[in-house]
């Protein structure tokens, strides 16, 4: 059997680059789930079953979302939208990742891997999802799969979950918030055009959006700090916390003082670099 489209239309389909982002953050929550305990072979098996997961949400968002794709400019080049991969191969691909996701991270990790990675192609392709045409309310709800992946690396230690996961997906929820907020103000025309319900497509001035960005923003300064409050992390790490927190939330004030697409482009290039600094930060100053 020979599937349609090329490699790259497969790559770009599983959205590959979000999966380049994902994969490093789950290891990193694995090395803090284990206390510091690493295993090539766990990692590698993390990094596999994740990634077949990942991608199976994603291509099931394309196929469920491919007429809005086709109406909208940012999307209506993408693999289905233009035929260069056939939607019975996607479905075909996806339902095989999910599968064989679920299935590698029980086989070869634990049963709650598998549970956390399963919750996580339901909500996101089968809630998430339908929502966008529904709710403005759906990044929040969507800011729930996004995070998941945290927990299933964390989980793949083997020793469950415990207040520290819950630190640190509520890290990235938090984060998510207004990186996806400025994203959405930067396409906000072509959100409308393909009929999703996107915060700015609901309130034209983006006052709710600025407005919602800060207070999340906010909050994520004291949440970002935990790590070294629960004793994961050292001074160093907490006053880099502090300091970048304290930075990403006056990109974000900046933008919400005036909706400007300079400034929601700062403020998610701001979000693009906080996070894996943060990251790094908390490895390279933990006291596991």
């Amino acid at each position: 059997m020979s599937l349609s489209g090329n490699p790259k239309d497969w790559v770009d389909l599983s959205k590959a680059r979000i999966q380049m982002l994902a994969s490093p953050a789950a290891l990193m929550c694995y090395w803090i789930g284990g206390n510091g305990i690493w295993g090539w072979w766990d990692a590698l098996n993390l990094v596999i079953g994740l990634t077949l997961t990942s991608s199976a949400s994603a291509i099931i968002n394309q196929v469920i979302e491919v007429d809005i794709d086709r109406r909208m400019p940012r999307t209506c080049n993408r693999p289905l939208p233009t035929g260069r991969v056939k939607m019975k191969d996607a479905r075909l691909i996806a339902w095989l990742a999910s599968i064989v996701g679920v299935a590698w991270l029980w086989i070869f990790l634990n049963p709650l891997t598998a549970w956390l990675s399963l919750v996580m192609i339901v909500l996101y392709a089968f809630i998430y999802t339908p929502l966008k045409r529904v709710t403005p309310m759906n990044t929040l709800v969507g800011a729930v799969p996004g995070a998941l992946p945290l927990l299933v690396g964390y989980a793949a230690a083997g020793n469950g979950l415990d207040i520290m996961a819950g630190v640190l997906f509520l890290i990235l929820f938090l984060w998510q918030l207004p990186h996806f907020f400025a994203i959405a103000w930067m396409y906000r025309d072509d959100y409308v055009q393909g009929g999703l319900r996107m915060l700015p497509g609901v309130d034209p001035t983006g006052a709710a959006s600025g407005r919602q960005s800060v207070h999340y923003a906010v909050a994520l300064i004291p949440v970002s700090m935990l790590p070294t409050i629960f004793g994961a992390a050292g001074r160093v790490y907490f006053y880099g916390a502090f300091s970048m927190s304290l930075a990403f939330l006056v990109a974000v004030i900046f933008f919400g003082m005036k909706r400007k697409e300079r400034r929601a482009k700062t403020v998610f290039w701001a979000s693009i670099i906080y996070l894996p600094a943060l990251f790094l930060l908390m490895v390279l100053d933990s006291h596991y």
